[in-house]
């Protein structure tokens, strides 16, 4: 009963929110609510909630100054240095952008946070693709590539979920796949190649759906656009030269964001108090006065909104499933289905569908759930629990985790890029379950993986 409940809302969340039925938001907390109501969980229902909101506050709270901060220093210029090097690189030319969007997005997951490198990444390039005039869908879309396949580190969360739930360690998990991780990367800065060149063939002066940028006209100046925008959200247009700030305070907001960036790697404070710290004292070195501070949030608050209100809204999404034993349910009656002839094919089976199945599984609930039954049943077969270990990084909320309603990150991603959840998902699915294929065909090939 709560497993055929889970994978119905699950079911109908995807259906509704991929065909613009009703908005994320709405089916993010209506849709478990109703649920709840349907297995008899109406008593308990509040305190579910509360549970899920209270996981995902410190990501919220985290994310808001995150926001606010990045927005401020795309304010003040500090990326345009590196804006204007991607410009020159890429020529107007769609596929150099999004090469060079993976190969950077490549580089930032390094530290192995889907948020931090979502962050860092679209508030970078958002003004390269408004400059350009190409879709945001396709800086989602190649961040989400890149993002996905670096997810694989040994500090990432699937990788230390899989070793944690099966006792194993990096060498037995990470190591082995380092090559299929390798082809995985190739793949990811091919397909972004692919997706410039069929943006390429976009007619210029026209924009897609839900993108207010156009192309640059021959003068090299977006046509139709005479300057910047007030309140354009996160990734404004370069700032005009003669509103440029001065060295010493673009010298601060470079040194508090590198700075910034290594306490996050190094962990020395909790993410949350991190931002919210180098938020206000940027807010106070940037604009001293109270006048130009309050404008600053009053410009950016739509975008803080928009970001956060989802995140508290996939808390109830998760919260509700979690806590009336849905995903574990479900967890169960998957692994039931199994067939004994495929038993001696876990590891393949595993790693293929992995990635789709991020879209219904939170990472505790498939690694601490799923993976460990699996990896039992497979052992009755005479195949390594390492094996099915590594199948299931090869997809499983490592190239899946940007497309998934359940990790509060892909609300960051499409949120600072301005796509819809179900524009994103339908235009680069087919392109991260390929890497997941690409990856899985070189584990076999290696054998870090059976067949």
């Amino acid at each position: 009963m709560q497993a055929a409940l889970g994978f119905s809302t699950i079911g109908l969340f995807l259906l509704l929110t991929m065909t613009r039925r009703v908005s994320v938001l709405v089916a993010l907390v209506l849709l478990p609510v109703l649920a709840a109501l349907v297995g008899g969980f109406a008593g308990d229902l509040g305190a579910m909630v509360l549970t899920g909101l209270t996981t995902v506050a410190p990501t919220g709270i985290m994310i808001a100054f995150a926001v606010l901060y990045f927005t401020l220093m795309v304010d003040a210029g500090l990326f345009d240095p590196l804006i204007r090097r991607i410009l020159r690189a890429a020529r107007n030319d769609p596929a150099r952008i999004a090469v060079g969007t993976a190969v950077l997005t490549m580089c930032v997951a390094l530290d192995g946070d889907g948020a931090s490198t979502f962050l860092i990444t679209t508030s970078a390039l958002l003004p390269v693709y408004k400059r350009l005039g190409v879709s945001p869908l396709v800086l989602s879309g190649t961040v989400c590539l890149g993002a996905g396949v670096m997810n694989m580190v040994p500090w990432g969360g699937p990788t230390v979920r899989a070793m944690a739930a099966l006792e194993l360690e990096s060498a037995e998990v990470f190591t082995p796949v380092l090559p299929a991780m390798g082809c995985g990367a190739a793949w990811v800065l091919l397909a972004s190649y692919w997706i410039g060149r069929r943006e390429r063939r976009r007619p210029a002066g026209t924009a897609p759906t839900g993108d207010r940028a156009e192309r640059l006209n021959p003068a090299g100046e977006p046509a139709g656009r005479p300057g910047p925008l007030a309140g354009d959200g996160p990734g404004s247009p370069l700032v005009p030269a003669t509103t440029r700030p001065p060295l010493p305070l673009t010298v601060f907001n470079a040194l508090l964001t590198v700075a910034l960036l290594a306490g996050l790697v190094m962990e020395i404070m909790p993410l949350p108090v991190l931002f919210a710290v180098a938020f206000a004292l940027a807010l106070l070195v940037n604009h001293p006065s109270w006048e130009a501070q309050q404008a600053l949030l009053e410009k950016h608050a739509k975008s803080v909104v928009l970001v956060i209100t989802m995140i508290f809204a996939a808390g109830v999404f998760t919260g509700v499933l979690t806590e009336t034993k849905m995903i574990s349910e479900m967890a169960g009656s998957l692994v039931s289905v199994v067939p004994d002839v495929l038993g001696g094919h876990l590891p393949a089976l595993v790693a293929v569908t992995g990635m789709p199945l991020s879209l219904a599984f939170t990472p505790d609930a498939y690694y601490f759930g799923v993976l460990p039954v699996l990896a039992h049943t497979a052992s009755g077969f005479g195949t390594d629990q390492a094996e099915v270990a590594r199948a299931a990084i090869l997809g499983q909320m490592t190239t899946g985790f940007p497309l998934s309603p359940l990790t509060a990150s892909t609300f960051i991603l499409i949120g600072m890029s301005g796509v819809q959840l179900g524009e994103h998902q339908r235009f680069i699915f087919r392109w991260a379950f390929g890497t997941t294929l690409v990856m899985t065909a070189a584990a076999l090939l290696t054998g870090a993986i059976s067949l």
